[in-house]
């Protein structure tokens, strides 16, 4: 069979071009590596409690237009991100808000922690900050740095703070409220019954193989579809002709207790360098689980090796120079499509991702 739209990946971005494709009539077969569909927004259901499989996906959005549009495939709660942090015995509130510093310094009102601040930074004496920390430093003062950045920032990136580039950090928002809503956005909210489900609305009326690669498939299927739609990494489809690009990935480590309520929380960031993961996840709590059993995973960033599952884009200055050179090739693929975080080698939010789809369905259709 021949089809209109071969779409490699089953996230978001493929996903949405695909339901698109296909309400404008055209046939799409999609393919997916995986043994599922739905990419990293996968959810799987474990003791009654939808488990996001690669990390939270927490959907939040001040598009208007995208809210209405993922409100089409699924009813969303009310659930507000609000992490905690540990750091050794110490608990904090996230986003840095009047909450962590009356903790950290029993304080009550934001000219207090004005003054905190200003008097921190002032007295390191940084003018022209040469790395994340001296960065860091100068943006929040000592304390916050060194109990909630300094660690956890050394766990993601997998070195030191003083080896990373300064302009990783451009500012570090300091909240003087009593607020913990982590997101400034005006919709937030989780789909009640998992992320899959959405995916499945959206691939209805698509011809879908998972655990297949696309590599190897299209050497038997060359002229399967008149068009591809490619999620995958930009600088594997051309053989690493530049030299890879890099990512990192994440490990996660799920298990199901025998206990209602492990942490109280979905979301509790270990931001001490000594504490190998970087974050525990509490799924039940997303959509307010009172299950007799729970299910947590710990996560753990290290370095993308090649075979390994890419989670985010190094976008230093190196690594975004290179994928210009990968980009070159691309815009020269006439019946190729590159979308999503790996084919633009961009760090998306899912609302990103959504309106980056439909922008891309706009173009192809001349809409």
């Amino acid at each position: 069979m021949k089809y209109d739209y071969l779409i490699v990946g089953s996230g978001l971005f493929g996903s949405v071009f695909a339901y698109e494709a296909m309400k404008r009539g055209k046939s799409c077969l999609v393919i997916d590596k995986r043994s599922h569909i739905a990419g990293n927004i996968y959810t799987e259901e474990v003791e009654g409690i939808n488990v996001h499989r690669y990390g939270a996906h927490i959907f939040h959005t001040s598009n208007k237009e995208v809210w209405a549009y993922i409100n089409q495939f699924a009813d969303f709660n009310h659930y507000i991100n609000s992490p905690v942090a540990v750091y050794h015995d110490e608990l904090y509130n996230l986003p840095f808000n009047m909450n962590t510093f009356s903790k950290m310094w029993g304080i009550r009102t934001p000219a207090e922690a004005k003054a905190v601040i200003e008097k921190q930074i002032a007295d390191l004496h940084i003018t022209e900050p040469r790395n994340l920390e001296e960065q860091a430093l100068s943006l929040v003062g000592r304390d916050v740095y060194e109990k909630l950045i300094k660690g956890y920032t050394e766990k993601q990136w997998g070195r030191s703070c003083t080896e990373l580039p300064s302009f990783i950090i451009k500012r570090l928002p300091l909240r003087f409220t009593y607020d913990n809503n982590y997101f400034n956005d005006r919709f937030q909210g989780i789909p009640m019954g998992g992320y899959t489900a959405i995916i499945e609305k959206m691939l209805e009326g698509a011809d879908v193989l998972t655990d297949t690669d696309y590599f190897e498939f299209r050497k038997t299927h060359p002229d399967i579809a008149d068009r591809t739609v490619f999620t995958g990494m930009i600088d594997e489809f051309f053989d690493y002709c530049y030299g890879p690009l890099q990512y990192r990935s994440v490990r996660f480590e799920t298990e199901v207790l025998d206990e209602e309520n492990y942490q109280g929380n979905a979301v509790v960031n270990y931001t001490a360098r000594e504490v190998p993961y970087t974050r525990i996840i509490e799924h039940k709590h997303f959509e307010f689980g009172h299950q007799e059993k729970t299910v947590i995973s710990r996560e753990y960033s290290s370095e993308w090796k090649q075979g390994m599952e890419p989670y985010y884009p190094v976008n230093n200055e190196e690594n975004n120079a290179l994928y210009e050179k990968y980009k070159a090739l691309a815009d020269k693929e006439d019946h190729v499509i590159f979308g999503g975080r790996l084919g633009q080698y961009k760090y998306y939010d899912m609302d990103k991702v959504i309106m980056a789809a439909l922008d891309c369905v706009h173009e192809e259709f001349a809409e």
